[in-house]
């Protein structure tokens, strides 16, 4: 059954609220008074977010959100702070910083592209100033790579021989303890310096990261093993080394101090590898988003009138464009920026933008969007935006402020990992005190506490969060859904009601012909053939649908045949129309005459309401019954009469979108409860209600009403998600649980949803949700296993059951496994 719910509330109340009370826009529109864009430099765990937001904040009137997987801050300010007081702060915390992007800059759009590509490559700096190679190992840029694989083949080359002479007691020839030590050298000094250098610069400003527990462990082992081969008396000539996998199950069985190179050699190499791979895969995880930002054009050919007046081309960088010039689009080229058409007819692929394979028709009045190709004709358009304001830019904006933010299932991540590395380092010595006093002897003492130190680094706490979201988002991104924040992620699970607004959104927003009802002995194209034609002169929206519906369906059928013009110019045949005449809100009348069929052969045609069309004299009885029941249905409906009487009942609607059934399937698919919402009559509402499966209706609600009903949901207990496309959905979208905007709607409809779903399809609203759900459940899985991970090896290592060449593979093991299982959502939709 169908519920019909037909509502109105006082006036001054809705979407602008009560008088001297902001509504839910203008809570929207509150926000910083300036934002500035980081990128930072020598991050390498979540300690070290931690760590960097804790300094900014220091600072009064700002906040921080940093973002481990992008290296960027994103720092809004409600007072009028400094720039270069925010960099001086992340320096006084160890790191790097270099400003992308003021928002109080003149500069703002000059600095837009640079601000999407630092964004996803992790660094820029000052132009004539170059990064020193040592500063980060973990920035997602292609020469970080070159350094690490250059570190790492080092390591690994010397690691090799270091390790069999240390692990397999028939290879060690006398001496062997010398050589191991001249080939481990390089290793824990030259290829494991980032890891010292980052450890260093943190204690120097009395903090700790994750590179402290891998270089105090790397020097730990090394410099055990320096005093054991020259003063220990492991240097002896002849000794011998026998490896156990399990250290303590060697306790009282050593009589000469063992050296640990080949521990210290293995855990650097396994952390460079780690590193490595992390690296390609965190490259890999904003691959969607780098590819989507690098497609706009480069090059626009602008029309300009010479001294003649008369246009002439110029190719220009697109850059040059600004709002207001015309420009030319060739078949095969990019549409430079986002503009309306002014000549030409052709299709364009905008599935750049939407995801979607079919090209859309555009023609003049057309609105085009930068970065689209045109397949087919020669196209003129006038530039109505350009740089940052483009869609293009709008698109990167939005994802990489996705990609900075946190959800709010990290904040419990980023709270441990501020105290983690701390508690660590205590937990070592700790253990290390407890094995002397248990008499386990120093080299069980001294092999527990290292591997503490070792496996307890949270490198895949910090990466857990920020490398789904910058996978989830920028695939988003790819099928034309833009998440505005993480946040978002943690609403899509909670939703239960989802509100769709019916016009624009379940269906396709204009009016249509659906049906021709002929008064009885006449033939329905007859009708259609003189409404068509009276219409044609009209600009009304209704005429123009029945203009459109008389078109198509009296041009349908084979090629058209070769049609006679007359020496006038007409064509011979065709319907002229004369003595046209509009009475707005009523109806329309004309003489049609088929053009070279004789004089007086013409006649008067009338379209409009039944009220007006017996004000003119036409008898509508035989057709009154029939134009009730349209309209009873919902329906929009018209007549046309000549010759006194009327001929005809013209049916239209606002006709379902093809993929509005699948996608109200799909939602309840997802457990949620849809609700059709509309301004219409309750007729109409229930037709489309019934068309696409939707069970409750709410009907007749007044624009500055539609807030309201999703308030009176809430309030039932319901967590609701609002569809729309129009300022009226606005406020709704606002104050809903969950926005999503329709791409194909107005700007603030955009502004004030957190979802916006670029193609205009409600099936992508599905989608969306099921992206936004996905990357919420990688999140979950990513962090429990980081947490599992330390939980249950701290342990491990403490007790003496690992040792510290595992427990180095398996710390490395584990970031590369948090990001791999984030790019699975790289095939996410």
């Amino acid at each position: 059954m169908t519920q019909d719910t037909t509502r109105s509330t006082p006036a001054g109340t809705g979407a602008a609220g009560t008088a001297g009370t902001p509504g839910p826009l203008d809570q929207a529109a509150a926000g910083p008074v300036a934002v500035l864009d980081l990128a930072v430099g020598g991050m390498t765990c979540a300690s070290c977010v931690a760590r960097v937001e804790k300094k900014i904040r220091k600072l009064p009137g700002a906040d921080a959100v940093v973002n481990l997987a992008t290296e960027t801050a994103r720092v809004e300010l409600t007072d009028d702070v400094d720039a270069a007081a925010v960099v001086k702060a992340v320096e006084a915390a160890g790191y790097t910083a270099t400003v992308l992007r003021d928002s109080r800059t003149a500069e703002r759009a000059e600095k837009a592209r640079s601000v999407h590509d630092h964004a996803l490559s992790g660094h820029a700096m000052p132009e004539g100033h170059e990064m020193d190679a040592d500063e980060d190992t973990s920035a997602p840029t292609e020469d970080r790579g070159a350094y690490l694989r250059k570190r790492l083949l080092v390591a690994a080359v010397l690691t090799v021989p270091i390790t069999l002479l240390s692990m397999i007691p028939a290879l060690q020839f006398p001496g062997w303890q010398w050589v191991v030590t001249v080939l481990a050298l390089p290793v824990v000094t030259w290829a494991s310096w980032p890891f010292h250098r980052a450890a260093a610069r943190a204690a120097r400003y009395g903090s700790s990261t994750m590179d402290t527990l891998v270089s105090s462990g790397i020097i730990a082992a090394s410099v055990w093993s320096v005093w054991a081969v020259t003063l220990g008396g492991a240097g002896e000539i002849g000794m011998r080394m026998q490896p156990t996998l399990i250290p303590r199950m060697a306790i009282g069985e050593m009589h000469m101090p063992e050296i640990y190179f080949e521990v210290a050699a293995v855990v650097a190499t396994f952390l460079l590898l780690g590193r490595y791979w992390e690296h390609k895969s965190r490259r890999q995880a904003g691959d969607a988003l780098r590819s989507l930002l690098s497609l706009g054009a480069t090059e626009a050919t602008l029309l300009e009138p010479d001294a003649a007046g008369r246009r002439v081309e110029r190719l220009v960088p697109v850059d040059r464009i600004g709002v207001g010039d015309v420009f030319a689009v060739r078949p095969g080229e990019k549409v430079a920026t986002d503009g309306v058409v002014l000549e030409g007819t052709s299709a364009i692929d905008t599935s750049l933008l939407t995801g979607e394979p079919v090209p859309v028709d555009v023609e003049p009045g057309s609105q085009v969007t930068g970065a689209t190709i045109n397949t087919s004709g020669y196209l003129v358009v006038r530039a109505t935006r350009v740089g940052e304001e483009t869609m293009l830019a709008q698109i990167g904006r939005l994802v990489t402020q996705a990609q900075t933010g946190k959800a709010p299932v990290q904040r419990l991540a980023d709270r441990i990992s501020a105290v983690f590395v701390p508690i660590v380092m205590v937990i070592s010595v700790v253990t290390l005190v407890v094995w002397l006093v248990a008499g386990g002897g120093p080299q069980a003492a001294f092999t527990a506490a290292v591997a503490v130190l070792i496996i307890a680094c949270p490198c895949a706490l910090g990466l857990a969060t920020p490398t789904a979201l910058l996978v989830g988002t920028g695939r988003g991104a790819q099928l034309g859904i833009l998440i505005k924040g993480p946040e978002i992620l943690e609403s899509t699970r909670r939703v239960d009601t989802v509100v769709l607004d019916k016009t624009g959104t379940v269906t396709q927003g204009r009016m249509a012909l659906v049906d021709v009802l002929a008064a009885p002995g006449l033939d329905r194209e007859e009708v259609l053939r003189f409404a068509g034609a009276v219409e044609g002169r009209s600009e009304h929206p209704i005429a123009r649908a029945i203009a459109a519906g008389a078109r198509a369906t009296l041009t349908t059928g084979g090629a058209p045949e070769p049609v006679e013009v007359g020496a006038d110019g007409v064509p011979i045949g065709e319907d002229q129309v004369t003595e046209f005449a509009n009475e707005p809100g009523r109806g329309v009348t004309g003489v049609v005459r088929t053009a070279h069929s004789g004089v007086g052969l013409g006649r008067r045609v009338l379209v409009g309401r039944p009220s007006w069309l017996r004000e003119q004299g036409v008898d509508t009885t035989a057709l009154d019954t029939a134009f009730t029941a349209a309209e009873a249905d919902g329906a929009t409906a018209v007549m046309a009469a000549w010759s006194g009487s009327a001929r005809g009942v013209l049916v239209l609607r606002d006709p379902v979108k093809p993929t509005s059934v699948q996608a109200v399937a799909e939602l309840r698919a997802l457990g949620l409860r849809p609700v059709l919402l509309t301004g219409d009559n309750a007729g109409a509402a229930r037709v489309v209600a019934g068309q696409v499966g939707i069970d409750e209706v709410i009907a007749e609600v007044l624009p500055a009403d539609k807030v309201d009903v999703v308030t009176r949901l809430q309030s039932e207990g319901r967590v609701v998600a609002m569809v729309g496309d129009g300022v009226n959905d606005a406020a709704a979208l606002a104050q809903a649980d969950l926005g999503l905007a329709m791409g194909t709607g107005t700007d603030v409809a955009m502004q004030a949803a957190d979802i916006t779903l670029v193609r205009g399809d409600l099936l992508a609203s599905s989608q969306a949700i099921r992206l936004s759900r996905r990357t919420l459940r990688i999140i979950k899985q990513n962090l429990v296993w980081a947490f599992g991970y330390n939980v249950a090896a701290i342990p491990l290592a403490a007790l003496g059951l690992l040792n510290p060449m595992i427990a180095g593979a398996a710390m490395a093991a584990s970031s590369v496994m948090v990001v791999g299982n984030s790019l699975r959502l790289r095939r996410a939709g």
